[in-house]
Order: structure tokens, then sequence, then C-alpha cells
């Protein structure tokens, strides 16, 4: 009975600090400079790893920063042997560096296509990485494309006028479907994708399948392997998402149909990028610009956004020059938050 009354009253504590500021009282964010801070920070016995879009940097407790590693990377973890897992933007693959300095290749293609620029990553409890494939920029080179089947979203039982369908050959007017042009009005529907993989081992990848999602960026599952998070930034076109959506796993990890929801919306501001959660289940999310362009406006100003369980937005952290783009947990108690933003490294520290 005791041990029931504890485990409550440990309940209630969480579940009262999830809805309060974790920043220490009075606190300030500190600027480091521009250091070339730009993605992907992951801390680890006493040192920020970070990329420029060029390399992998580590700044070590002397505060001096060296090259880790020459590669494009983005999103940046430790695995449970303390292997860096990376995102390699430019060579389209997630990889492993060993102990040995060799690097094993976790994911670089799915069916018969290479990825589009692997953008973040995060593990479960079991071990296993996801991560986010969009593409930002130049769609060109994508290779990962699906077709409806018959059936799907739904599939349309009469095709459209001929001017519609590019390619179709003996299709002379709008109609009922006929089987010799069934494949063909499949492939004319083709769209590239722009998914969510998790790799159960090297070269073993499976697609979670996330409704409503356009462009996946940052990428966040709870401890308790209940939720899967994602950014959702489509945030170089009019009307893109740019929200902080939750969806609900089942018990082999996969995203349970029907269970999206909106957490937090950004609006016509610049979206969400990369994100953590903290023991109390806060979620720190860097996002917004402070320079407005033809498809973002500084509504929401660059810092991170901490929010809720819920998406109730409890605090922000303000950050400079541009656009913030991710933040990682570190420190010799674990309780700064160190955030990426315009090259510069950030930090603050918490409760």
């Amino acid at each position: 009975m005791f041990s029931k009354l504890l485990l409550a009253f440990a309940f209630v504590l969480v579940s009262c600090a999830s809805q309060r500021s974790p920043i220490v009282k009075g606190a300030v964010s500190k600027d480091h400079g521009a250091i070339g801070a730009t993605e992907g920070p992951v801390w680890k016995d006493g040192s920020l790893y970070f990329t420029d879009g060029t390399h992998i940097n580590r700044m070590g407790p002397d505060g001096k920063t060296i090259v880790f590693r020459h590669n494009a990377s983005n999103g940046l973890l430790f695995d449970r042997e303390g292997r860096l897992v990376a995102c390699e933007t430019k060579t389209r693959r997630v990889t492993r560096t060993e102990k040995d300095s060799s690097i094993t290749v976790l994911a670089e293609r799915y069916g018969k296509g290479r990825f589009n620029s692997p953008n973040d990553l995060c593990m479960d409890s079991k071990g296993r990485i996801y991560f986010t494939d969009p593409r930002y920029g130049s769609r060109t080179g994508m290779e990962i494309s699906e077709k409806p089947s018959i059936g799907q979203h739904p599939f349309p039982m009469s095709y459209p006028p001929l001017e519609s369908v590019r390619g179709s050959r003996g299709v002379s007017r709008g109609g009922p479907i006929q089987p010799a042009n069934i494949d063909e009005l499949l492939n004319s529907m083709a769209r590239y994708v722009e998914g969510v993989y998790r790799i159960e081992s090297p070269g073993k990848i499976t697609r979670i399948l996330c409704d409503g999602a356009e462009r996946p960026n940052g990428i966040l599952i709870s401890p308790d392997d209940r939720f899967l998070f994602i950014a959702d930034n489509h945030n170089n076109t009019h009307g893109g998402s740019r929200k902080l959506l939750r969806y609900e796993l089942d018990a082999k990890g996969d995203v349970k149909p029907g269970t999206r929801k909106v957490l937090f919306d950004w609006r016509d501001s610049r979206g969400p990028d990369g994100m953590k959660m903290d023991a109390a289940g806060r979620i720190y999310v860097v996002a917004g610009t402070n320079k407005a362009t033809e498809f973002e406006t500084t509504r929401f100003k660059a810092g991170c956004y901490i929010l809720s369980p819920s998406g109730r937005l409890i605090d922000f952290i303000p950050t400079a020059p541009d656009e913030a783009c991710n933040c990682a947990f570190g420190g010799k108690d674990g309780k700064t938050l160190f955030i990426t933003s315009g090259g510069h490294l950030w930090s603050v520290p918490l409760e």
C-alpha cells in the first residue's frame, strides 16, 4: 500500500513539473559565438558534438572545437554502445562510426531507390533507430516514389480526361477504367516519398506510415515508446504544414492508424525542426526565424519553444541571428540545454 502511495505521489510531482517552465529563474541564454553550430547537437562524455554542413565537430570540456569527422551530416545520436550515428545528407544515408573509426552503413536505400537526404533521428527503448527523410530545395534526383493501389485513398473507378493523364495511350476521353489503362493511370498518380523509417539492423529498413505528415523533419519517441512525434516542416511553400504532430505507436513500433494529433502550429512562420523531451515529458522544439522569406513570416521568432505534453506553450528561449535548428541536453549534470541557431551555439541552465 505504501509503495502504491509513493508511486502516486511521484506521478503527481511529474505531472506538475510537466506544466511549468524548466528554466532556472532569472537565467538568460548564453551565446557561445559563431562556431559553426548548425545542426545535430548531442552530448557525450563531457563533449558536445554538432554539425556545420561540412563536418561533424566536437567541442571539448575546454571549450575548444575540433573536427571529429569530415562529413556533411545533420542529425546525430549516440547508441547504447557509445557509437555515433549520423544522418549524412549529401551521401543520402545513415551511418554509424565504430569504435575503431570504421564506418558502418545502416541505411542507404529503400526498395530500389536511394534516400532523399536523411535529416534527423531518434532511438526507442529497444535500440531501434527511427529517422526522417525529407527533401528541401531542389527535388532533382529523388528516387523513392509510390503509386496508389486499387482501393487505396480510395482508388477512383473512372479515369480523368486524357490531358490530365500524362503519357496515356489509347485513351480518347474520360470514362470507366479499362484493365489496360489501370497500370498507366497508377503510374501517372505516383508521387515522391518524404518518409519516416525504422532501422531494425544494418540494411533492414521498415517504413513508418505517418498519415497527414507532409515533410517530416525532426523526430522523437517518448521514453515509454508510446508516442512518436514528428516536426512537420513544409516551410518552403505557401500554406505548407509547420506543425508538431503526435502519433500513437503499437507494440511493434508502428503508427496506429487514425491517431494523428496536432500539438502546436507555427502557422505561416518557419516550422519546427529538431526537438527533445525531458523526464517530465516536456517537449523542447526548436523553430522560428528572425528573417522573413518569401514563404515565412517572423510571427514566431527563432528559438526553443518549450511545450507541455499536451502541446501548451510553457516558455520560450530566444536565439539569434536567424533560424534555430536543433537542441540537446548536456553539461556536467545534464541540466544545460544547448541550441544551434544560425551557426551560433546557445546554452541555458535548466532546473
